[in-house]
Formats: C-alpha cells, structure tokens, sequence
C-alpha cells in the first residue's frame, strides 16, 4: 500500500504539479482510501515530501568506489539522472515558489537533511584516506558538487552533459583537495 500511494504521489506531481495534486486523485490512482492517506501522512506537504524523499534514496546509494573522484563522478550522476527526470524541474520550481509555506520549507529541509546525511560518508571516507583535509565540511563538499547541476537545471536550461559533470567534479576536487 505504502510504495502503491507514493508512486501515485510522483505521478501526480509529474503530471500536475505539487500545486494540482490532491489526495483523492492519489487515492484513487494508488487504489486505497483517501482517509489510509490521511491517517498515514497527515498533510499533502507530508505525502509529496515522503515520496520525493524515497525516490531520491532508492536506486541511490551512496557511492563507494575507493577514490573521491569515483563517488563524486557518481553522486554527480545520480543527481543529475535524478534532477533531469520528467517532471522533476516543475516540482523543484514549484517547491521554491511555495517556500513560503511552513510545511514544504520543512519538508525541504528536511529532504536535503537526509539527503546529506545519507551521503557525507562518502566525505568521511575521503578524509579517512587522506584526499581531504580532515577540516573540510562534508555538506559543504557536496553542496559545491550538486549545486551547479540543480543551476543549470532551475536557470540556465543548459543540458546536464557529461563534460559539465565533469567539470563541476573537477572544480569540487580543486576547491576541497587535502594536497593544495
């Protein structure tokens, strides 16, 4: 039931927007009862952030690949495969116009908390080895590797290639690198 309703969610938002999603719509495509949804999530804000928060994790794991270049090569395109889905620019413009809002601002935190939480160990494992300084702050790295990507999705409307990915890891690697 869970992963039946929170599919729905996605496919809702993707195609109508956080703005044209309702709980009856999702209860209905996922098959349940609007008041199992109610009862569960509480608040359409608490549902769509729960949604957007399990595709995120799922398929994600965060990378261990032996070098800092590896994991950042592939949380890079894990964002990026993530970020340029159908659907997904609309839900993140329309979670930043609706900021205003008291339960999205908090869902939106609380997505990028666990998604940072999920993935500083990736940073941990890099200070470990000695390719960063054991100074460096874990979201702060994965701040400046993510938030080109998310630039050129939101404003720029530059395509997410593979040389850009490139290039934003080589410039986290340059800006944090232990050997500087």
């Amino acid at each position: 039931m869970r992963e039946a309703v929170l599919t729905a969610t996605l496919d809702q938002v993707v195609e109508h927007g956080i703005e044209g999603l309702t709980i009856g719509d999702v209860a209905a495509r996922a098959g349940v009862a609007e008041t199992t949804i109610y009862r569960r999530w509480g608040t359409r804000t608490a549902l769509i952030a729960e949604a957007v928060t399990e595709m995120a994790a799922v398929g994600n794991p965060a990378p261990d690949t032996g070098t800092l270049r590896g994991d950042l090569q592939q949380l890079a395109e894990q964002i990026s495969d993530l970020i340029t889905r159908p659907g997904i620019a609309r839900l993140l413009g329309t979670t930043i116009a609706l900021s205003a809002d008291q339960g999205v601002a908090a869902a939106r935190h609380r997505f990028w908390n666990e998604r940072f939480e999920r993935t500083s160990h990736v940073i941990g494992r890099a200070v470990d080895r000695g390719e960063l300084s054991d100074e460096v702050d874990p979201r702060e790295v994965l701040e400046t590797l993510s938030a080109p990507l998310y630039f050129r999705l939101l404003v720029s409307d530059q395509p997410l290639d593979s040389a850009f990915v490139t290039r934003c890891i080589d410039h986290t690697l340059t800006l944090y690198s232990a050997s500087k």
